[in-house]
């Protein structure tokens, strides 16, 4: 303890600089405080202080004036140390209070924006799309950056949490000036010695607990229960996520790292602990609140929309445990470095558990109402991005996923689920197998899916539509494609294939068989040629099934350009020059008759434009405006 020369001042004169400052008893000392007055009041009283100190420890010493006078003395000293550690506690909680003045956030920020943590973009997900729930969403992609741009739109993929991990994350700020803090240490070394440590702490806890109380405020940390929290509704939820995760970084590294320095600052080498009991006392109540929020998120209903915050809340978490451990490193914080710990693990399982969860919820979607003109289903956007964005966490979810996906019907009789060989995917990491099983599943359901169709080409059509789309998201995303593999998209990409094909065969095989020579040559015993009324009804049949294709197939949809365009060429080479064939033969024999307008309706040109009309979602007269203007 410093003592500036308490020895020469004599023990009356220390008791009568006590006594003048005893707030009780005199209404100048009351409104007065000795810490906002000069320095040489300040040390006068602090060396009475010593002064008196000093004779209590004497007076266990000394017997010179007998029993009865050492009680005697002894009771008059512990009187005025009394007053005086009185007079100091409310000197230290002035202070104190005068220097409370929160951190302001922007100092918070410009703090926190010296770290080498570059944040993941924030993300939002609808809920999962529900029952036939298709008719708003036309072509938007159901999960989206920032709750605006659209994922299908989002060109290269987020930047990921980095792993650099290191003491310079923290960023200690001075909360309050240094002639001030002296003066604090100056009192609590004062009050500490004369066993005064639990009305200092208390003070201290008080004081600077209210101050981190309103830097949480202004950080958005609001006072929810557990019970608050998982009534909340997600959309509110989501949003209160992302401040967290600011909030947490900034109370951890900055605000509490920061407590933590004025308290050694002011208790370190005062007592045993002196300096970790403060802090406790001053951040253990909001560290709780703030871990949890974290906490009531992790045991919370898995619902699969939740997954990607869930992990935003985890990498956050893994990333600030270091800095945890260092600014709660005593015994007493233990608690907080367990919850901590504990919070994580629950974290990870939960996300675990929402991954398990989306892979049923597509297997079980249950729709049944046909998408109109074949186009891609909402199910399948929803799920396609879902699974970029899983990639986009690939980091995180590689340490979390370590075991396969429970597929199939390989060992059961239940034709309610897919099954799924591993044999071609050996060398794939167990995250890459469940997104291909989650592809696996999707096509399942879009398979069952596509018997709600009551024409077969519009059923092959879909599925063309929906397995191109999940083609092209793969090949979008260099993540997504190098877990998935080219062995799987080579896959993919034969089933549109052939789904194409599967199209072109269900409507232009009966189209085409208008256009045979068979049945329209006649021979008899007078003349052979070809039958004309024959000729006649092939070219009305043709026209009829002609219109209806191109009056049913104006109004399918094939979103994809370049994939509309390549089917009306694959359209037009094997309809335009059987066409022109037939037409070429035949021709004449329906020109030299009666009416040939009623039987030739189109021209080859006739046809290549109406090809065009094919795939557009939209009816032939809507086609012709839009051509003619």
């Amino acid at each position: 303890m410093e003592q500036p020369e308490s020895d020469s001042v004599p023990y009356e004169t220390a008791e009568q600089i006590i006594l003048r400052w005893d707030a009780t008893a005199s209404e100048d000392a009351r409104v007065r405080m000795i810490f906002e007055g000069d320095r040489q009041e300040i040390d006068r009283y602090l060396q009475a202080v010593d002064r008196i100190q000093l004779s209590l420890e004497s007076t266990t010493l000394s017997d010179d004036d007998g029993a009865a006078g050492v009680q005697e003395q002894s009771k008059k000293i512990n009187g005025a140390i009394q007053i005086a550690m009185a007079r100091l506690e409310d000197e230290f909680r002035n202070i104190l209070i005068s220097h409370a003045s929160p951190i302001e956030t922007e100092t918070l920020t410009e703090s926190m924006s010296s770290t080498h943590l570059t944040p993941r973009n924030s993300t939002t997900l609808s809920e999962f799309p529900g029952n036939d729930d298709y008719s708003s969403r036309g072509d938007e992609d159901a999960i989206s950056r920032d709750g605006s741009s659209n994922l299908s739109d989002r060109g290269e993929s987020s930047n990921t949490i980095s792993s650099y991990r290191s003491m310079s994350s923290i960023r200690e700020i001075d909360l309050i000036p240094s002639d001030i803090v002296c003066d604090l240490r100056s009192i609590a070394e004062r009050m500490i010695a004369a066993g005064y440590f639990r009305e200092c702490v208390q003070v201290y806890g008080s004081v600077r607990k209210s101050a981190v109380d309103v830097c949480f405020k202004k950080l958005g940390v609001e006072k929810l229960s557990i019970g608050d929290i998982q009534r909340m509704e997600w959309e509110t939820l989501n949003a209160k996520i992302g401040k967290w995760i600011r909030a947490a970084k900034m109370c951890i590294r900055v605000l509490f790292a920061s407590e933590k320095r004025l308290c050694e600052q002011i208790f370190e080498g005062l007592g045993t602990a002196a300096d970790e009991a403060c802090f406790m006392e001053t951040v253990k109540a909001p560290a709780v609140q703030l871990f949890n929020f974290a906490e009531a998120i992790s045991i919370s209903r898995r619902a699969p929309e939740k997954l990607f915050k869930i992990l935003d809340l985890h990498d956050t978490l893994f990333d600030l445990l270091p800095d945890i451990d260092a600014v709660f490193d005593g015994k007493s914080a233990e608690s907080i470095r367990v919850q901590a710990t504990e919070i994580l693990s629950r974290l990870a399982e939960a996300a675990r558990g929402m991954l398990n969860e989306f892979e049923n919820a597509v297997l079980r979607e249950p729709s049944k109402v046909p998408v109109p003109g074949g186009t891609i289903h909402p199910l399948t956007r929803y799920v396609m991005n879902y699974i970029s964005l899983i990639s986009d966490y690939k980091q995180t979810l590689g340490e979390l996923i370590v075991s396969r996906p429970a597929t199939g019907s390989r060992y059961s009789d239940d034709l309610t689920t897919p099954d799924m060989d591993f044999t071609d995917h050996e060398e794939q990491s167990p995250l890459a197998l469940h997104l291909i099983w989650i592809i696996v599943i999707l096509q399942f359901n879009l398979e069952g899916k596509s018997k709600h169709y009551k024409d077969n080409s519009l059923a092959h059509l879909f599925i063309m539509n929906n397995v191109h789309y999940i083609v092209q998201k793969i090949k979008g995303s260099p993540e997504l494609r190098e877990m998935i593999g080219d062995h799987y998209l080579r896959k993919l990409t034969a089933k549109f294939r052939q789904a194409a094909t599967s199209y072109q065969r269900s409507t232009w095989v009966g189209v085409l068989y208008c256009l045979r020579d068979e049945g329209l040559h006649v021979s008899g015993s007078f003349s052979s040629g070809v039958s004309k009324s024959a000729l006649r009804e092939r070219f009305k049949s043709f026209n009829a099934m002609f219109d209806d294709v191109h009056k049913t197939q104006a109004l399918w949809l094939i979103p994809d350009a370049q994939l509309r365009e390549e089917l009306r060429i694959s359209i037009s080479d094997v309809l335009i020059p059987a066409y022109r064939s037939f037409l070429g033969r035949f021709r004449s024999h329906i020109e030299n008759g009666r009416h040939p307008e009623n039987y030739i309706k189109y021209s080859v040109e006739d046809l290549e434009t109406a090809v065009l009309d094919f795939f557009e979602g939209c009816a032939i007269s809507q086609h012709s405006r839009r051509r003619s203007q």
